[in-house]
């Protein structure tokens, strides 16, 4: 008993470490940046290290995503259950294939899947994208963010920027995926 006990309490220290080691996820406009470290929407301070990734985004245009392409699109999920797309950013190599509530909400998804077809039709533009066990169809609204992410430079970490980062326990940048001026 004492023995499941201390396995139990094991288990549990586990799991709230591996949690504590999560990336947390930022996003905002960059406020200031010297250098070694950048500051997001006036209070969140984020340090670069050696192995800190930045991606930028360049727009595209719609008609230049192809099947066969690697999309990360974020939607709205309408009451009818249509998904309307955000953003849609194309991806150089698939990267966490699936579709799941983006943030945590309910009203927000995040694909990330294959172009299996683009069509424009009299409802508008539409992609059906698909992934290991699924497919989904995602509008494209002609507000919708298009781009695609090439490799980013440090000196596009620029006050105005958008960023949508995530940074380890000890605020250093894992990845860093900047936008131009909002």
């Amino acid at each position: 008993m004492a023995s499941s006990r201390l396995t139990s309490l094991a288990l549990l220290f586990i799991a709230l470490s591996v949690a504590a080691q999560a990336p947390t996820r930022v996003r905002g406009s960059i406020t200031a940046f010297d250098g070694k470290a950048l500051t997001v929407d006036g209070k969140v301070q984020v340090l670069l290290g050696e192995k800190t990734e930045i991606v930028f985004t360049q727009p595209i245009a719609l008609s230049e995503i192809k099947p066969g392409d690697f999309l990360g699109v974020t939607s709205a999920k309408r009451a009818d259950g249509t998904l309307t797309a955000i953003e849609v950013r194309r991806f150089p190599k698939p990267v966490s294939p699936g579709h799941r509530p983006f943030d945590g909400r309910d009203d927000q998804t995040m694909t990330n899947a294959t172009v299996a077809a683009t069509l424009q039709s009299a409802s508008g533009r539409e992609l059906t994208l698909t992934y290991e066990g699924g497919a989904q169809k995602i509008v494209v609204p002609e507000s919708a963010s298009v781009s695609t992410l090439v490799p980013g430079q440090r000196s596009q970490l620029v006050p105005g920027a958008a960023v949508n980062l995530t940074m380890d326990s000890n605020r250093v940048a894992q990845r860093i995926q900047v936008s131009g001026s909002k």
